[in-house]
């Protein structure tokens, strides 16, 4: 940062006789006008953090692909909804500056309009399928027509059929469980802002214990040391999982971290994320190292992992350098997050039967041709899915502008024209 300060320019010269010169008719001196202070660097605008915008984008980017490819690796690269949630928590710490009642209502707004638009294309496919949920095994009665509201309001589990098609059909028989499945996270990103209040006043109250007692509570609920059966232990182990991460974010916002030298910071980080793959490596679940099927690991890495990132945040309010060239998309990302988050996985079962197509062109008849289809396909998918969640944008992704009270847009990646009026100093969390 660069300040105002210059140098004096317009001093008056000694008067005579100064230096023993003999003293005559003194001259009238005429004064020169006092240079004018340099101006002080305007202040800046508070704004959107890029770096936080940068690391959501990143998030989102890395969950699409590890649906898509299904690395197990990808979770230790980069524990994305670790981030999503500590990045989200920073947020609405800096929301809690206002009365909680209309910060959660706030939220909570932004929320379900993006979710009601997709719940009623989910429900209308199923049902046009024949799913009945009061017919269901595994949903049935009138409880299952309860669990409906789950997808009105995430407050639990919404309900889905396991199988529901076939197999030769336009989408496979399971794609109820990969588009709603994504379902969970909105579950405990509500369940984190209606508790936020409280958090945040135990945690500034006493920062440690509650900064550190997800992990504990993960110890207990995460390893089978104490079994909750059914959603609710699934609901419960979510929010042990990342809670730590939720609370890391209250930390960034009140420059706790900031506090610790950075070496202390990282040492314990680092080996709290070595205890996190310890013992990953001694509870290897169906996927491997997959993190996701092992909620201590999961938690501890993804604690780690998100101290180093915030202990190193440089606060940008501009992308530098190479990055400056991904702005647009970033801001696109940030501003459409859940919609593309929602929408990912039903989009990239969407590319099969599109894919499929290509079988049925002209040059595609060899055998040499379809190999080399059969080979690339999960790489055609990747290629394709991007242009459908920009379709997806464009169709459905102003409900979040509705949501959010602003203007709708269809392309809001920071261009002139698509800025909206209202003060860029919030954030979606």
């Amino acid at each position: 940062m660069t300040h105002g300060y210059t140098t004096g320019t317009g001093m008056n010269p000694e008067p005579a006789g100064t230096y023993g010169t003999p003293y005559t008719v003194p001259q009238q001196r005429t004064t020169e006008p006092a240079p004018e202070p340099a101006p002080s660097p305007a202040p800046k605008k508070p704004g959107r953090d890029r770096y936080l915008d940068l690391l959501r984008s990143i998030a989102l980017v890395r969950v699409v692909v590890y649906h898509l490819f299904g690395w197990a690796w990808l979770t230790v690269l980069f524990p994305s909804m670790g981030v999503m949630f500590a990045l989200a928590g920073s947020l609405m710490a800096r929301s809690l500056k206002r009365p909680a009642a209309g910060v959660i209502r706030s939220r909570v707004r932004r929320l379900l309009p993006p979710l009601w638009v997709f719940s009623a294309v989910v429900l209308a496919m199923m049902f046009a399928n024949g799913w009945n949920p009061s017919e269901d095994p595994d949903h049935g009665g009138t409880w299952g027509l309860i669990e409906l509201f789950n997808y009105i309001v995430p407050i639990g589990a919404p309900p889905y059929p396991w199988q529901i098609g076939s197999k030769s059909g336009l989408l496979e028989d399971t794609w109820a469980v990969q588009a709603a499945g994504v379902l969970w996270y909105l579950r405990a990103y509500l369940w984190f802002v209606l508790a936020s209040p409280l958090l945040l006043w135990l945690f500034r109250k006493a920062p440690w214990p509650t900064l550190l007692a997800p992990l504990g509570l993960t110890a207990i609920v995460g390893t089978g040391l104490v079994t909750i059966p059914g959603e609710t232990g699934n609901a419960v182990s979510d929010f042990a999982v990342y809670g730590g991460c939720w609370v890391l974010g209250f930390a960034h916002h009140d420059g706790l971290l900031k506090q610790i030298p950075r070496y202390v910071s990282v040492s314990c980080a680092s080996l709290i994320m070595a205890f996190g793959l310890w013992w990953a490596s001694n509870h290897l679940g169906p996927d491997g190292w997959d993190l996701n099927d092992i909620p201590l690991a999961q938690a501890t890495w993804s604690f780690g992992f998100v101290v180093i990132l915030l202990q190193y945040s440089p606060s940008w309010q501009e992308l530098p350098g190479r990055l400056a060239k991904w702005d647009k998309l970033v801001t696109l990302s940030n501003n459409r997050a859940v919609t593309i988050y929602l929408w990912h996985n039903l989009l990239i079962m969407a590319t099969v039967p599109i894919i499929d197509l290509a079988y049925e062109l002209p040059f595609m008849q060899s055998e040499r041709a379809v190999a080399a289809l059969d080979g690339a396909y999960t790489i055609w998918m990747f290629a394709l899915v991007w242009p459908l969640i920009g379709l997806m944008v464009l169709a459905v992704g102003w409900v979040e502008d509705i949501a959010a009270k602003r203007k709708p847009r269809l392309w809001p990646n920071g261009a002139k024209t698509d800025r909206p009026r209202t003060s860029t100093g919030s954030h979606r969390g």
